[in-house]
């Protein structure tokens, strides 16, 4: 039986539990949201929508000790309105701090012993706080990170080239905000590197283009959701299905002792490996900026670091 708990019925918490279901990933989904209409409409709504299904899932709602034996549990509790107009995840914090300090605990006195992914803002400030709060082993506690702006680095190489961004191989690191970085010596198309495939492509062009791709999501919005909650559906089935995939997340770093966004091989025990990438001198003292940021999240929250 294959068991996902998602806390937080957000745009984000939403889409990922109708996705869930809609592809029919798991047998059967807690929600638990602070709002408990809320999150009977999500049930109820989700009832009628698998009557048009091949597939069946249990949904079950507000009862963490339904938690025990999930597989997974996911946390999207958050409120997209701190944000502002710039997107500023980190105005979040002090909001989704308090979340994590009310939820911690919920999930360790449930029992539940699986792979916890937080797609909270800010990601990598609030993985490292959860991860701290609920003494979870490191490599199952995991961040969406930068995961979904890899994707964007992707689209907009695929736009920029005229080819499907599927083709567009590497990664981005660091925070899941405005210190990330593409690590363009990573980048391919195909089994070829970015330079070659094309030596007139302008990456500082680009890279502007990756950091608009995510401000156009957000800004007609005021919220993104169909982007990270395809990244928190496929890390689910990365999971499930063991597939030892290599993906960027926000990872546990011992050397800093906080997450941030890197390449890691994700399966059913959550990190399996590091891959470590050699980065350029530039990108290498990106990662520490970005590092610095994370760094500075973290010094008001009261745990000992």
């Amino acid at each position: 039986m294959r068991k996902v708990g998602i806390i937080g019925l957000g745009h984000v918490g939403a889409t990922l539990a109708y996705t869930l279901v809609r592809e029919g990933l798991v047998d059967e989904l807690v929600l638990i949201d602070k709002n408990e209409k809320l999150a009977l409409s999500e049930e109820y709504d989700l009832l009628d929508a698998q009557i048009f299904l091949t597939s069946k899932t249990k949904i079950i709602i507000q009862d963490y000790s339904a938690l025990q034996d999930a597989d997974i549990v996911v946390l999207c509790a958050g409120q997209i309105s701190a944000l502002g107009e710039d997107g500023d995840r980190f105005k979040e914090l002090a909001i989704t701090s308090k979340i994590v300090e009310e939820t911690a605990p919920k999930i360790v006195a449930s029992g539940f012993k699986g792979i916890l992914i937080s797609i909270t803002n800010p990601c990598d400030v609030i993985a490292t706080y959860l991860q701290k709060l609920t003494g979870f082993p490191v490599n199952k506690v995991i961040g969406t990170g930068t995961m979904l702006d890899t994707a964007r680095m992707k689209q907009a190489v695929g736009r920029t080239l005229g080819i499907d961004g599927r083709n567009v191989g590497g990664f981005v690191y660091g925070e899941h905000g405005d210190s990330q970085f593409t690590a363009w010596s990573t980048v391919t198309i195909g089994d070829q590197s970015l330079a070659k495939w094309d030596e007139s492509v302008d990456i500082q062009e680009l890279e502007q283009k990756v950091r608009d791709g995510g401000w156009k999501a957000y800004a007609g919005k005021g919220y993104t959701s169909y982007g990270i909650a395809s990244c928190a559906a496929n890390l689910i089935r990365m999971i499930l299905n063991d597939t030892k995939t290599i993906v960027p997340v926000s990872a546990y770093s011992k050397q800093h002792n906080l997450y941030f966004g890197q390449p890691v091989i994700v399966g059913q025990s959550g990190i399996i490996t590091y891959i470590d990438y050699t980065l350029t001198k530039t990108e290498v003292s990106a990662l520490k900026a970005s590092i610095q940021i994370i760094k500075a999240g973290l010094e008001g929250l009261p745990y000992q670091q």
